[in-house]
């Protein structure tokens, strides 16, 4: 967690650890939100950070990418390896803030259902207060699959934020359970978890008539072709690597779920 707090007159500025890992994930995002909607700006002064491992990682794109007002400052060597070693750009000038990935990998994967691969267009001004209100009644809804308490929070910070409703699972077997035969817009499921690993929570979804044309995504660390071609003859529509870049996430659901 922060070791130091000071306000520079441009907003409150806080001091990272030198260790961010797994124990400092823990209500890392909570209190940045928090302490940036208390504040009106935060800068994240990373001048210190010798360590910085992938919850962290996670936190910190998504507090810059879903809080305009939260920026990054003095980012150490470290800092910057940890993204670059993940994929990800790092630009230093101004408020900095990670680039995106363009790590050919998170490129949806072809299901034998055609995905839609434009975005739709914005709506003109006059016509955005009706689509929030039509939008409000038919919330879509999605299905996480995730072991990692981090990785759900993330994931439920996002798609909260994007407008869509969530409900979870900790493995596979508690997500096929959580779901039932309940109808979800999306699935977002995890590859590596205990009881039931994702390639199965797929397959059992494929053999379900009530979901054997959801989408799923499969977010995961892997990005092995073989693995990508294994979730892919399973039924998986897309392919994703964490860390998640979250309006590239939001992007992808919005594609295959328009």
């Amino acid at each position: 967690m922060p070791t130091a707090e000071h306000n520079d007159g441009e907003g409150e500025v806080i001091v990272l650890p030198a260790v961010l890992d797994l124990a400092a994930a823990d209500g890392f995002l909570d209190m940045l939100r928090n302490k940036a909607a208390q504040n009106g700006s935060l800068r994240l002064d990373a001048a210190g950070v010798e360590t910085l491992t992938l919850p962290c990682v996670q936190i910190i794109l998504a507090a810059t990418k879903s809080h305009n007002r939260i920026s990054i400052s003095n980012p150490s060597a470290e800092f910057v390896a940890a993204f670059k070693d993940l994929g990800l750009n790092w630009t230093v000038g101004g408020e900095e803030s990670p680039a995106e990935t363009h790590d050919p990998c998170s490129e949806p994967v072809q299901s034998s259902e055609p995905v839609q691969s434009e975005m739709q267009e914005p709506p003109e001004n006059q016509d955005l207060l009706q689509e929030r209100m039509e939008g409000n009644a038919m919330k879509k809804r999605i299905l996480t699959i995730d072991d990692s308490r981090t990785m759900r929070d993330m994931l439920m910070v996002t798609l909260a934020e994007a407008g869509y409703d969530v409900i979870q699972g900790v493995d596979g077997q508690d997500g096929l359970a959580t779901l039932g035969d309940d109808p979800v817009d999306v699935v977002i499921t995890d590859i590596n978890m205990p009881k039931m690993d994702g390639y199965e929570v797929i397959r059992q979804l494929r053999r379900n008539p009530v979901h054997k044309a959801t989408p799923v995504l499969v977010l995961t660390t892997e990005s092995d072709t073989d693995k990508r071609n294994i979730a892919r003859q399973a039924g998986a529509t897309g392919w994703m690597v964490k860390p998640f870049d979250p309006e590239q996430l939001v992007a992808t659901i919005r594609k295959v779920c328009p």
